[in-house]
């Protein structure tokens, strides 16, 4: 593989080693715990071996108990340090043998290989210099729990895995279910040799090995190299060395390892995430939320408040001055819900509306249920609880909140309308036209009683001054009253409408910071997630 190639193909693993850190980070408190500590396993492990040496590739060599493979490793690297045994007890630590020891230090240290032998070339496998590690693993059907975990943790840290089987035990379950098949993306990284053919004639090795890729198949891995040997006639052993060759010259295996391991893990968070995008917040949705809770926080009582309130204000400004007075005893509607004051601060003001009852929390759950339901539908089951929690908590800061902003809504009860002003000038006119004639007739009247002289008034149309002058005043005063009443029903109703509009308003402001905002936050962290998932599967 060109310089230019692995450096295209190791921009590429970084950016879906960022697209897998992305995908756990935003998946944290909706996945598990053990699934996320997963992720972060194969990102440290990803972080550690590609803080080491880039130009050695580590081949694990991996086998049951007389599965032949520590005499593989000694044919293959063409020497005798791995000792071989055809019975237990048989290898108990990892052995390296090494082509290109400068640099290899850090790297077996990482990998707790203590063992260490510096081999000689072995023309038309590995130079001196190669840069390869072949490793010797204890058996992973050793009785020993230490040596299991051995190989347990080399299955996750190697390049290149050469999985050796043998006649007997190619079939093991252990194997298949136990590694194989969960390393079924490591395909390009996995090697599989049967070894010990010397054990069969030439129809039974071919049936053998036909069985062997079948098996393979079935557990995810039917484009992997699949090769017969025996160690110790030397059969196959070339051809074995070859494979193992070729990857160590593309200098592509711990690339190849570690994006295999993203993609492993990233289907993984798959698995327990489900698949599928949540529909999302609408216009509609919001719009249909804000209107149920307007109705449970009791907005239309305050707006017939609102309404009753402006009515009585206006006729106790418009209405006839002898009557109007009277209004007073009548108590103001929005004043017993405590709202309509100007001097009390919005962020402290509460309402005197009564709590909501059952009816009302049963409304308001089921208006943040159904939102929460529409906007999570399509979504998968840990992302449709995480949005169906997120508005469950904000349901529950909902009553506190509503109630201010309720109680923090500007009604415009201090405007006043101009006309108030004509009407109530008006009124005081009549009244003293009225008062005045009655003055007049009051004077007459005396000066008859006490008998004297009493002045003639002018007339018009025969009707005396004073009288028209008390007439006009009482009738225009009562048709002003009726004028001013139907006009304020109207401009209540008007004001009733405004008052309503700005209410609604500020429960949809509640209504998207409390329910909307956090469900969208939800909803946006499982679409970033989906996308970071794609990203870090994509080749």
């Amino acid at each position: 593989m060109s310089r230019h190639s692995q450096v295209r193909e190791s921009s590429q693993l970084q950016r879906k080693l960022e697209a897998l850190n992305t995908a756990r980070e935003l998946a944290e408190g909706v996945l598990p715990d053990q699934e996320l500590q997963s992720v972060y396993d194969v990102l440290e492990r990803a972080a550690s071996r590609r803080s080491l040496s880039a130009g050695h590739t580590v081949v694990g060599f991996f086998g049951a108990t007389g599965s032949g493979k520590s005499s593989l490793f000694n044919a293959v690297s063409g020497s005798d340090v791995a000792t071989a045994a055809a019975r237990r007890p048989t290898t108990s630590e990892p052995l390296a043998g090494i082509w290109g020891e400068e640099g290899s230090g850090p790297l077996l240290d990482w990998l707790e290989v203590k063992e260490r032998h510096v081999l000689q070339a072995v023309p038309g496998f590995a130079e001196a210099d190669a840069g390869l590690v072949l490793l010797d693993l204890p058996d992973f059907d050793s009785t020993r729990l230490e040596n299991r975990q051995i190989v347990q943790r080399m299955v996750g840290m190697v390049d290149v895995l050469v999985w050796v089987m043998d006649p007997q035990k190619y079939a093991d379950a252990a194997v298949h279910n136990g590694f194989l098949r969960p390393m079924a993306s490591h395909g390009a990284v996995t090697l599989v040799v049967l070894n010990q053919v010397d054990k069969l004639s030439a129809p039974d090795a071919a049936a053998v090995m036909e069985s062997l890729k079948g098996i393979l198949a079935r557990d995810g891995l039917e484009k992997v190299r699949v090769m017969s040997a025996s160690a110790l006639t030397g059969d196959g052993v070339p051809t074995v060395r070859a494979a193992i060759r070729n990857v160590v010259v593309q200098r592509a295996a711990t690339t190849q390892r570690l994006a295999a391991d993203v993609a492993k893990a990233a289907a993984g968070l798959i698995e327990v995430s489900g698949d599928g995008e949540a529909k999302g917040i609408t216009s509609g949705a919001k719009s249909r939320l804000a209107q149920e809770l307007a109705t449970a926080a009791n907005v239309p009582v305050v707006v017939d408040a609102v309404q009753r309130s402006f009515r009585r204000e206006s006729a106790r400004r418009t209405g006839w001055p002898v009557t109007r007075w009277l209004l007073r005893f009548r108590s103001d509607p929005l004043r017993r819900l405590n709202l309509g004051r100007n001097d009390t601060r919005p962020e402290l003001s509460r309402t005197s509306l009564p709590p909501a009852g059952a009816p009302q929390r049963a409304r308001t759950d089921a208006a943040v249920r159904d939102f929460a339901d529409e906007a999570s539908a399509g979504a998968p089951g840990p992302w449709r609880a995480a949005i169906r929690a997120a508005a469950r908590e904000g349901r529950e800061q909902l009553p506190d909140a509503l109630d201010q902003a309720i109680a923090g809504t500007d009604l415009k009860t201090a405007k006043r309308p101009l006309w108030w002003l004509l009407f109530n000038t008006l009124q005081w006119i009549a009244l003293l036209l009225a008062v005045g004639g009655l003055g007049w007739l009051g004077v007459l009247a005396a000066l008859g009683y006490f008998q004297m002289p009493v002045p003639e008034v002018p007339r018009t149309e025969g009707w005396p001054w004073p009288t028209l002058m008390v007439a006009g005043g009482v009738a225009l005063g009562v048709l002003l009253a009726i004028l001013g009443r139907v006009l304020g029903g109207w401009a209540a109703r008007a004001r009733a409408a405004g008052a309503a509009k700005r209410l609604r308003a500020a429960v949809a402001v509640v209504a998207e910071r409390r329910i909307v905002e956090p469900v969208d936050v939800e909803v946006t962290r499982l679409r970033a997630f989906n996308a970071a998932l794609k990203a870090a599967r994509t080749n």
